[in-house]
Formats: structure tokens, C-alpha cells, sequence
């Protein structure tokens, strides 16, 4: 009989030993797009006695309780996010509950890879495919982004203030990942010039 197993996009790639910081896959990560109205308390409700907290209103946030985390996406949008081997279990959990209250709950653990970077420099390396300044305040742990890396479309969680998560879609995995190998590999660090003031 035959049995079915989960393979991640990047799962043959090897972490790099020649880079100027740690990059890896995370291969476990279980993600659920979850869609609704802030103003409906049923809602918001449902949502807050599965996942254990409230979701997040403001843009460009995130919350979370232990390997949960809820990312905002838009004003009626959030990735959740969890153990791979939890995702099917919160999934029907959150369908249970919400009922017949106007929502989404979809289970997308196979649409997106996500890349792990971690150590000094993490913030020039990204830089290096996107327009956005990460070196500024306002990026700061537990902000999310929808952004264009290297062209394609991504979403950044900055974990810590040294470790970021790159989501980027299964398709573009390998991309993104060659990529991140080349604009972080050592001799081609970025070094900010010090304020000049």
C-alpha cells in the first residue's frame, strides 16, 4: 500500500556553510488563511477560544501564544501559523467554531516555503532584494510585511531583532533561496556607512 509522505519544496537543499549568516528551511510550518470581519464579534470571538488570543488589528502586526501565531495580513485577513502536525487539528477546530459565522478558514501549508535567516547582517542581506529599509525602527520584532523580494511576492515576519522568516510561494522557493545564498554569501556583506551627524 502505498503511503503518503510530505515533502517541502527545498527539503533536498542542503543548509550553506559559506554564507555570512545561518539561512534554513522551516519544514514543519503548518498555516491556515483565516478570513474575517474585526467588527463581528462572533468572529472574533470564535477565533480568540481556538487560538487562545485575539487577533491582531493593527496593520502590519502579529500576536500569538505558544506555537500559534496569527499574522495580519489585511483588515480581514491572517495567516495562522502552527506545528505542521497541528495544522489539520486547528483547521477543523476553527471550522467547527466559526459555524455559520460569514468567514474563511483554509488550510495552505503547502502554498508557501518558509526561509529562516538568522545572525548580524540579516537586515542588509534582505535589503538586498527589496526596496524596503529594514534598518529603520519600525521594524521591529513581531512586524509583518507583504513585500517584493528579488521580484516575486513574499511576506517577512521579523521574529527577533536578528531573525527573520521569509515566506515566499512553493513555486519560487528555489529562487528565492539561490537568491538568498548569493546576497549572503561571506565576502559580500553589506556595511552601512555610521551616521554621519
Amino acid at each position: 500500500m502505498l503511503e503518503l509522505s510530505r515533502q517541502t519544496a527545498l527539503a533536498h537543499r542542503s543548509a550553506p556553510d559559506n554564507t555570512s549568516i545561518s539561512i534554513r528551511e522551516i519544514a514543519n510550518r503548518g498555516m491556515i488563511d483565516l478570513r474575517g470581519h474585526t467588527t463581528d464579534r462572533k468572529f472574533m470571538a470564535a477565533a480568540k477560544t481556538v487560538l487562545g488570543f485575539d487577533l491582531p488589528k493593527a496593520p502590519r502586526t502579529s500576536a500569538g501564544f505558544g506555537d500559534i501565531k496569527a499574522l495580519w495580513l489585511s483588515p480581514d485577513q491572517w495567516l495562522i501559523t502552527c506545528n505542521g502536525d497541528k495544522a489539520t487539528e486547528l483547521h477543523t477546530e476553527l471550522v467547527k467554531e466559526l459555524g455559520n459565522v460569514h468567514s474563511l478558514a483554509v488550510n495552505v501549508s503547502d502554498m508557501r516555503s518558509v526561509i529562516r535567516l538568522e545572525g548580524a547582517g540579516v537586515r542588509e542581506t534582505l535589503m538586498k532584494g527589496s526596496s524596503l529599509d529594514l534598518t529603520d525602527e519600525s521594524y521591529a520584532p513581531g512586524v509583518v510585511r507583504r513585500l517584493r523580494f528579488a521580484e516575486i511576492a513574499a511576506l517577512l515576519h521579523v521574529v527577533e531583532d536578528q531573525v527573520m522568516d521569509l515566506y515566499v510561494f512553493r513555486s519560487y522557493a528555489e529562487y528565492a533561496w539561490d537568491f538568498l545564498l548569493k546576497a549572503a554569501r561571506k565576502g559580500a556583506e553589506v556595511k552601512p556607512f555610521p551616521n554621519a551627524l
